[in-house]
C-alpha cells in the first residue's frame, strides 16, 4: 500500500455516469456555499437603529469627557447625598430604585429571548441544510 500500482488502479472499473452524478453534486456544494446578498443582509430597522445608537453612543461620550471637571461631584457631595435621616424615605428610594433595576432587566431578558428564538431558528436551518448535504 506505500507504492501506488497505476496498472492495478486502471483496472478497477469505473460505473457508468459516475463523472457526471460527481460533477452535479459539486456543483449543488458550491452554489449551497455561495452566501446569496438576501443571507447577509440586515433589515433595514436594524441597519437604522444600529446607527442611531452609534451616534448616541458617540454623543454621550462626547459630552462625558468635554464637560467641566467642576461638575462632577466630589466624595463630600456623594456623602451628603446618599445619607438619609429619615430610614422609611431611605427604604423608599431603594425600593424606587429597585423596581427601575428589575424593570430593566425584564425588558432585556425579553430582548434576550427574542435573540434565543432567532438563534434556535438559524440553528434549526443550519442542521436542516447539513442533514440534506449528507
Amino acid at each position: 500500500m506505500d507504492e501506488l500500482n497505476y496498472q492495478d488502479l486502471e483496472r478497477i472499473p469505473i460505473p457508468d455516469g459516475l463523472e457526471e452524478r460527481l460533477s452535479k453534486k459539486i456543483d449543488e456544494w458550491e452554489k449551497a456555499e455561495q452566501p446569496t446578498a438576501r443571507q447577509f443582509r440586515l433589515p433595514r430597522a436594524v441597519r437604522y437603529v444600529a446607527a442611531a445608537a452609534s451616534v448616541a453612543l458617540v454623543v454621550g461620550i462626547g459630552f462625558h469627557y468635554l464637560r467641566p471637571n467642576e461638575s462632577a461631584p466630589s466624595a463630600e457631595n456623594l456623602a451628603e447625598q446618599d445619607t438619609y435621616q429619615d430610614p422609611v424615605l431611605a427604604q423608599q428610594e431603594a425600593e424606587r430604585a429597585l423596581n427601575l433595576l428589575a424593570l430593566n432587566l425584564n425588558k432585556g431578558m425579553g430582548h434576550l429571548e427574542k435573540a434565543k428564538a432567532l438563534s434556535d431558528e438559524t440553528e434549526n436551518a443550519l442542521d436542516k441544510q447539513l442533514k440534506v448535504l449528507k
